[in-house]
């Protein structure tokens, strides 16, 4: 078990986008950060660069989140951004592996960490957990049922845990983003590049630092101030599925 004197910040699917300008800007503001996700030799270099600590993390197994929330001696905050999509398919074409893995990594993969992880934030006397949903997780679109009810589902564990842990010291952030240009994309089409692109074409998407930014301002507010939600969209952006694009 790792001591530390300075706030810990744990923040989950950290080795790219959200998770890894999200490490940084928390280490550019003061805790020592413990990033966490299955890329270990990504995780290593962003640790390195931010003076954090890089473990392992798979959140969809039991035994992984286990010994990653043993290591560690405190958290002040925790981060739930571990998480991502898979395929485009109508209801009646539904992949159920991919909605398994949806299920598992956005929705299971939230509950583990922050079931592992929430006597230290309560300990800490002044624990923050902030949960980066999606706006999929406010309402469906066509085609996307696996991730809007996977993000519907993990939006509703932490709004009940908010009233759940009413008159302890530890405050709950959703942060909801429209479209923010990581992986995500790429990862929700195999790794056709041509089709992840073709998500963000014609318009400015948000990007990773953005969403990094709205994490650090809640963090960096009082013990007594509670954002309880931030829904946050490009311009060129009105809801899920519609966007205003450029020739």
């Amino acid at each position: 078990m790792t001591e530390h004197t300075s706030r810990v910040a744990v923040v989950t699917g950290a080795s790219s986008g959200i998770g890894e300008a999200t490490a940084r800007a928390l280490a550019a503001a003061g805790y020592h950060v413990v990033v966490g996700a299955r890329r270990l030799s990504r995780l290593r270099r962003l640790a390195d660069e931010i003076d954090g600590t890089a473990r392992q993390l798979d959140v969809t197994d039991e035994a992984s989140v286990a010994a990653f929330a043993d290591a560690l001696d405190r958290a002040d905050v925790l981060v739930n951004n571990a998480g991502g999509a898979k395929g485009l398919a109508p209801v009646a074409d539904a992949d159920l592996d991919d909605w398994r893995w949806m299920w598992e990594t956005n929705v299971l993969g939230t509950l583990r960490l922050t079931k592992a992880l929430l006597p230290k934030l309560i300990a800490s006397g002044d624990g923050l957990i902030v949960t980066i949903t999606s706006v999929a997780a406010l309402a469906p679109y066509d085609n996307g049922a696996g991730y809007t009810s996977a993000k519907h589902a993990q939006a509703v564990l932490h709004r009940t845990l908010r009233g759940e842990l009413l008159g302890k010291p530890v405050r709950l952030t959703e942060i909801a983003p429209g479209a923010v240009e990581t992986e995500f994309s790429l990862v929700r089409f195999d790794g056709d590049e041509e089709r992840a692109a073709a998500v963000y074409r014609g318009i400015t998407p948000l990007l990773a630092a953005d969403i990094a930014d709205l994490v650090a301002f809640v963090a960096s507010r009082p013990p007594h101030v509670n954002i309880d939600q931030i829904v946050v969209k490009p311009r060129d952006q009105a809801d899920a599925g519609r966007f205003s694009r450029q020739a």
